[in-house]
């Protein structure tokens, strides 16, 4: 599996052109073959690696795995203004990013503020901020 080895190496020396040339010919999203959908995630990792956003937001347009790498991605980044972004833009599940980014950096306020504007019906989203809410009775 030539490929694979040139692939892993080149993403370990952070040749990421390489490797996602590599890795991407052989990724297919919806596959019956486990090992090209892993070959898919991976695909989606290594342009997160690479700092392709732009790419991944593209991608994330049509593709779930895409959209969850992209928003984690801007969760572990503190990109507020990249997950409001997405949310406006009609990502629901961005939401649920930015409300716990918000709430684990001590903005309870800002992230009730987003739930109300951005998706006050959405439920997950108001169980995501309950879970950071202070409880009434105390800590």
């Amino acid at each position: 599996m030539e490929w694979f080895e040139q692939a892993r190496e080149a993403e370990q020396l952070r040749d990421w052109d390489t490797a996602i040339s590599l890795v991407s010919a052989r990724a297919v999203c919806s596959s019956a073959d486990y090992h090209a959908h892993d070959v898919h995630l991976w695909h989606m990792d290594l342009l997160v690696g690479a700092g392709r956003f732009a790419e991944l937001a593209e991608l994330a347009r049509t593709d779930s795995h895409a959209r969850r790498r992209l928003n984690k991605a801007l969760r572990a980044r503190g990109d507020v203004a990249g997950l409001r972004e997405r949310v406006e833009a009609g990502d629901g599940s961005a939401l649920y990013g930015l409300v716990q980014l918000l709430c684990e950096t001590g903005r309870i306020e800002e992230a009730e503020r987003a739930v109300r504007d951005l998706g006050p019906e959405n439920e997950y989203a108001q169980q995501t901020l309950e879970r950071f809410r202070p409880s009434p009775d105390g800590p």
